[in-house]
């Protein structure tokens, strides 16, 4: 029996691993299919990789952290076609910028539900800007050590590996933290407004990131649609919406990215994407946070009228007209 469940747990423990590292190893074939180069080095405006990474640590506590260094390996093979010092210490930065990421954000307190605006600060500064410097540190200089970067273009390409990683982060982890809370739309719920919302970020998306008349603000009004009518549920997708079609666009030279270069393009994704991935998650986090300060009290309320009917029998309808009302209503 005992030896029975120690299989069942190292099987578990195996496929656990396994999975995280095929999940983390397909989000980065995604995200390889717009790899830019900067100073001949590869880089990404957007990384799922580490958003999925922080994600399954959040899930799964820092057991899952082997998963993560057997996908970044995997694709880090796949990349140099052998295995060289540099492969490792890239591998050992991309797995330990989102383990201190998760450790740092646990250590602040940091809750999935990302309902308070605390939540969304704590993910993008100590989950995004501040560990990703791990990882774009290591990776670049082992670009230098390893001869294929000059060490004059260091710092660009440092910024774009950053920028990349948390791009991830920012735009992937929430997606993943709403996930568990999805359901299946009921038939009162507010189907035509998410199919309109839907519709114009696309379109909306599209105009700005093709036209050349450079209305990349066009954007923002839908990520605030978003946030305020459904929360982190319909900011955290339409952000990524947003996000997937100005690479795609920047990547292709096209609408306000046209005439630029390289590296141009890069620092334009990185501030658009940013301010998108901004505005949504912490604008969606104060929204929540305030009605669920609104329920607190509405409840308190409630539970303080049961207690005056209590003490003094029909001493609350005159202190709670509206609750009264309500009662008179509903006879």
């Amino acid at each position: 029996m005992i030896h029975s469940e120690r299989n069942r747990r190292y099987l578990v423990a195996v496929l656990r691993v396994v999975g995280v590292a095929a999940v983390y190893y397909g989000a980065a074939r995604l995200g390889l299919l717009r790899q830019v180069t900067v100073h001949g080095a590869v880089v990404t405006p957007l990384w799922p990789p580490t958003g999925i990474a922080l994600g399954c640590l959040l899930y799964l506590g820092a057991r899952a952290w082997p998963g993560v260094a057997l996908g970044s390996l995997a694709v880090v093979a796949t990349l140099a076609g052998m295995a060289r010092p540099a492969t490792g210490a890239i591998v050992v930065g991309s797995t330990l910028a989102p383990l201190c990421a998760y450790l740092l954000m646990r250590r602040a307190g940091f809750r999935n539900e990302l309902e308070r605006l605390r939540d969304g600060l704590i993910l993008v500064f100590l989950g995004g800007m501040v560990p990703m410097t791990i990882s774009s540190t290591t990776g670049t200089g082992m670009l230098v050590v390893d001869g294929k970067l000059p060490l004059h273009d260091f710092w660009s390409v440092w910024a774009a590996w950053w920028a990349g990683d948390v791009m991830g982060v920012l735009m992937v982890t929430p997606v993943l933290l709403v996930l568990p809370r999805a359901r299946l739309p009921r038939l009162t719920d507010r189907w035509a407004e998410a199919v309109a919302l839907l519709a114009i970020a696309i379109a909306a998306t599209l105009v700005a990131t093709r036209s050349s008349l450079s209305m990349l603000y066009l954007v923002f009004p839908v990520i605030v649609w978003a946030a305020l009518r459904f929360r982190l549920a319909g900011s955290a997708p339409c952000a990524l919406l947003v996000s997937v079609l100005a690479i795609v666009a920047g990547t292709d030279r096209a609408g306000p990215f046209a005439g630029h270069t390289m590296v141009e393009v890069m620092i334009n994704l990185t501030v658009l994407n940013g301010a998108v991935a901004l505005t949504a998650l912490l604008l969606a986090a104060i929204v929540t946070e305030q009605q669920n300060v609104r329920r607190r009290i509405e409840h308190a309320c409630e539970e303080l009228a049961e207690v005056v009917d209590q003490l003094a029998p029909g001493r609350s309808a005159a202190a709670w007209p509206s609750r009264a009302a309500d009662e008179r209503d509903s006879r």
